[in-house]
């Protein structure tokens, strides 16, 4: 079998700290926003209600400080007249207009609570519908594309860029339509009270924009190398925790420390100067603020002396000159989460448009009553064009025969087995099962009739009960018991705690290595195939469980195709026919007598093992 050469990290788990570093760029932003636009087509009814409850509430929101101001100019001028003794206070008036505020602020609030509760349901629908569509695409992958990348790189697409994509897009359209709503309201206010003073208040902006893009280009470096070395402390402490037995049977203590504090301190450097950088932003904003606030407060001072503007008109052009710098850096600010979205969509997007396998080939046939019977004929196959694994493979296995397959490391037996249950397809020559090429069937209806047991056990995180029965899910608790005992995994369950309703944890490290192997024969015997598929399925029991479960596969076996694979060759003396494969090619084949007889290369093999 040709060895995956996909680059992992070392203990073979998934890469750590895979979150988008801050102002990462899609390669295609334009083609990606596309097509991010064109999957969100179904949501553009609820999400036009959004922009238009956004805009409604930003309007009314900026209306308030004007619609104020008349009350603060009528409590004043009412002021001058009482002390001149021409009159007093309006009182009526101030009240009507406070009351008239109120409701609009309270119509804004309520419009804000409404967009960010719909929006809200938006993105996780999305994100539902996302994650939905990953997981169907990876049942229909070909296996070759999980070959050949780390658990990381797939993961990262369910996960990281998925969340990314929906708390990024829940944000984004509301602080966008809001940002610009506000800017231009905010301008058209500050206008209608007086055009000076709006100068005055621009002139700040190229200062502030200036000041901003140096701290963000100079803080962006900073934050890619923070989030790098996150990664890569977080792989360290990962790996060291895995491999920690290892680490310190290795007396690699010291170098492992030595490793960790480089890392670290290149991550401690990185990451003060990125948030240092981050945080003087805030103050240099209010400091360039500041200075338009005086220039504004002398020239409104100048207005309302000549009476050409009143006292509460420079009131809410402060407030106004306040909210205007704010929606420029919501804007920025969005820029770059909009840029991490379009690349997570990019990447989700990427792996959605990946070649599938084909699932239902044109004039399919599905057999009825398989009676077992697989013809390998002239099979040639390569993992990669250039690099042929299976040369030229012909066998003929009658129904009920037990059919071991030997040979060295890197032979092609678990090649020939990817093969049988078309997780890859033949390059030249044909697989049949009763007379059918497999490829003719479809995958799914094809691997009903096989049952698999692997050198590497799979068991997900339940119950040893749910386990066994993921064989064949309508099983009863007495067929699943009954399956345990064939495998003589009975005895062993009854003693842990809690038995058959044990919780296995996520990598069932609370059962040894041989209990777990035990947990997968149960399980295949559950699911009653008539092709059994072995693949070193007791290389992790010990010698006497060993030849109990040989017992029990023979029983189980008897009537049914089935092929084994194995490097103990005394395990397979009782098969009725064993192909001997070296490069790729089938070199003997027969019963164990008559191969030993020969003196052959199974005759080596055998032999090399008692030597």
């Amino acid at each position: 079998m040709a060895e995956n050469t996909a680059p992992r990290r070392p203990g073979g788990g998934p890469p750590m700290g895979g979150r988008f570093a801050p102002g990462e760029k899609p390669k295609n932003f334009k083609h990606s926003m596309k097509k991010l636009i064109a999957y969100l087509g179904i949501y553009r009814i609820p999400i036009l209600i959004v922009m238009i409850l956004a805009a409604v509430s930003t309007v009314f929101a900026v209306a308030g400080p004007k619609i104020t101001a008349k009350a603060t100019n009528a409590l004043f001028d009412g002021l001058m007249r009482k002390i001149a003794g021409t009159g007093g206070i309006d009182f009526d008036y101030i009240k009507k207009i406070l009351l008239f505020t109120l409701a609009l602020y309270l119509f804004s609030t309520v419009a804000n609570f409404a967009q960010g509760w719909i929006m809200a349901g938006i993105s996780q629908k999305i994100s539902f519908r996302m994650r939905k569509d990953i997981s169907e695409k990876i049942g229909r992958m070909p296996m070759s594309y999980f070959e050949s990348r780390t658990y990381g790189e797939v993961l990262s697409r369910i996960t990281n860029d998925v969340d990314t994509l929906g708390m990024t897009l829940n944000q984004s359209i509301t602080q966008i339509i809001t940002s610009v709503a506000t800017l231009i309201g905010t301008l058209v206010m500050m206008l209608s009270i007086s055009p000076l003073m709006t100068l005055i208040s621009l002139v700040v902006l190229p200062v502030s924009a200036l000041l901003l893009s140096f701290v963000i280009k100079l803080s962006h470096k900073h934050f890619r190398t923070q989030q790098e070395y996150l990664g890569h402390i977080n792989g360290l402490v990962e790996e060291t925790y895995s491999g920690h037995t290892v680490i310190q049977a290795f007396n690699k203590e010291e170098e492992t420390v030595t490793d960790f504090c480089k890392t670290n301190d290149i991550l401690y450097k990185s990451a003060w100067k990125s948030q240092f950088l981050s945080g003087i932003m805030m103050p240099v904003m209010m400091f360039v603020g500041n200075m338009g606030y005086a220039g504004v407060a002398i020239a409104g001072g100048l207005l309302a002396i000549r009476g050409i503007i009143g006292i509460g008109d420079i009131q809410a052009f402060i407030v106004y000159v306040k909210q205007f710098t704010q929606p420029i850096q919501q804007i920025a600010q969005v820029i770059t989460q909009v840029q991490s979205m379009t690349a997570a969509a990019e990447r989700v997007f990427e792996f959605l448009d990946e070649d599938e396998e084909e699932q239902l080939p044109e004039n399919a046939v599905i057999p009825k009553n398989v009676a077992g019977n697989v013809s390998f004929s002239h099979v040639k196959f390569g993992y990669t064009p250039d690099k042929i694994v299976i040369g030229d493979f012909s066998a003929e296995v009658s129904s009920g025969q037990k059919i071991a397959i030997v040979g060295p490391t890197g032979a092609g037996k678990t090649t020939m087995v990817k093969l049988l249950m078309r997780f890859y397809d033949v390059n030249d020559g044909s697989i049949s099962l009763d007379g059918v090429d497999v490829r003719k069937m479809p995958r799914a209806e094809l691997r009903k009739y096989f049952g698999m047991v692997l050198q590497d056990t799979w068991l997900f995180h339940g119950t040893i009960m749910e386990n066994i029965r993921y064989g064949r899910l309508d099983a009863t608790d007495e067929e699943v018991i009954a399956a345990a005992k064939a495998a003589h995994a009975h005895h062993f369950i009854k003693s842990l705690p809690d038995g058959y309703n044990m919780v296995l944890n996520e990598d069932a490290s609370n059962v040894s290595q041989g209990q777990k192997q035990l947990l997968t024969i149960a399980r295949a015997i559950l699911a009653d195939s008539k092709v059994m598929i072995l693949d070193e399925a007791t290389s992790s029991v010990d010698t006497r469980t060993e030849v109990l479960i040989q017992n029990a596969m023979d029983r189980l076996m008897s009537g049914r195709t089935s092929f084994v694979i194995a490097h103990r060759l005394s395990t397979i003396k009782n098969a009725d026919m064993i192909l001997v494969m070296k490069d790729g090619d089938i070199v003997e084949q027969g019963n164990h007598e008559e191969l030993l007889a020969r003196n052959g290369f199974y005759a080596q093999l055998y032999n090399s093992q008692f030597e």
